[in-house]
């Protein structure tokens, strides 16, 4: 009784330390960042990881192989899922959103993004809920004449607001949020 004891015990201290020591690893390949703003009344506050483009073939078709291929939902980042945290209520793309906080999710396409606020946070990335999403816009996209080696987001002003930039390898999402 007492061997199996020890052995369960030994056991769940190496899943443990496994488990600890893959998060640090991932971490250390995708640094965690805070992007956040107070400009033009706009209150944000994103939490994400950074991974490299690694000269991978990002954005594209499933075919071609693509790491983020155009059609799928992707976590906006690496690790846990992205979380957006909103000061006030703000318009995303002219639909309103409540304050709060929020995981973020985007659907890369050829010429626009899908932007995707869901409920569900403190996930693992990939643990998407489609049926927990608080709503989602089209958003346009632009190319960086430069190649962005790691993902980044940053905010840039806009009439009433900001646009959130997910900016990755040449291309740029703008995610507008303006006041109600």
């Amino acid at each position: 009784m007492k061997r199996n004891i020890l052995l369960a015990s030994f056991l769940v201290a190496l899943v443990l330390i496994g488990f600890f020591g893959y998060r640090k690893y991932t971490r250390s390949l995708s640094p965690e960042a805070i992007a956040e703003t107070t400009e033009n009344g706009v209150n944000i506050r994103v939490k994400y990881s950074r991974p490299s483009k690694k000269g991978r073939l990002l954005f594209g078709r499933e075919e071609d192989k693509a790491l983020l291929p155009y059609g799928k939902v992707w976590r906006t980042g690496a690790n846990e899922a992205t979380i957006i945290e909103l000061g006030e209520g703000l318009y995303l793309g002219g639909k309103p959103v409540k304050a709060g906080a929020y995981s973020l999710y985007s659907v890369p396409g050829q010429s626009s993004w899908k932007i995707i606020l869901n409920s569900e946070t403190g996930q693992w990335g990939t643990a998407y809920n489609d049926g927990k999403d608080v709503l989602s816009v089209e958003v346009p996209i632009r190319i960086r004449p430069e190649v962005q080696e790691l993902f980044k987001i940053y905010f840039e002003n806009i009439p009433g607001g900001v646009n959130m930039v997910l900016s990755w390898d040449q291309t740029e999402a703008l995610v507008p949020f303006t006041r109600q």
